[in-house]
């Protein structure tokens, strides 16, 4: 089991406008250095902005956002309250949508959904390796 640091975890409302304060929070926690941050920044935005925009949290409901760095690599986990459809690949790259989960799978180490009674959670996981100065 790797130990690392749970950096935070946030609530944000289910509407649009949370991908962008997730993507603050995402700055905020790693910090301008990490060797991670920009394609954390990118994946959460488009895991959160799938949430409130296809997940049963935009009825009024939240979309909960935690980060852990786990020495070589970050954990995010995005919590919504589920819905009918799955997050998953769409393979037309083409497409006019759906291409958000598609980043996710090329540039997550893993990733995956779990569904419970109490809602979805899309995870995932982006390797790095830190530069010692």
């Amino acid at each position: 089991m790797r130990i690392g640091n749970l950096l935070g975890v946030i609530e944000l409302a289910g509407i649009p406008e949370s991908a962008s304060l997730a993507r603050e929070y995402v700055r905020d926690k790693l910090g301008d250095g990490h060797p991670a941050l920009d394609d954390v920044t990118l994946l959460v935005s488009e895991v959160v902005t799938n949430a409130v925009v296809h997940s049963d949290s935009r009825n009024g409901g939240t979309v909960t956002l935690a980060i852990a760095d786990r020495h070589d690599l970050v954990h995010v986990d995005v919590v919504d309250a589920g819905g009918d459809t799955v997050p998953h690949v769409r393979g037309d790259p083409c497409a006019e949508g759906g291409r958000g989960m598609m980043l996710v799978e090329r540039l997550s180490h893993r990733w995956d959904v779990h569904e419970d009674a109490a809602g979805r959670t899309v995870w995932f996981q982006v390797r790095y390796t830190r530069t010692h100065e």
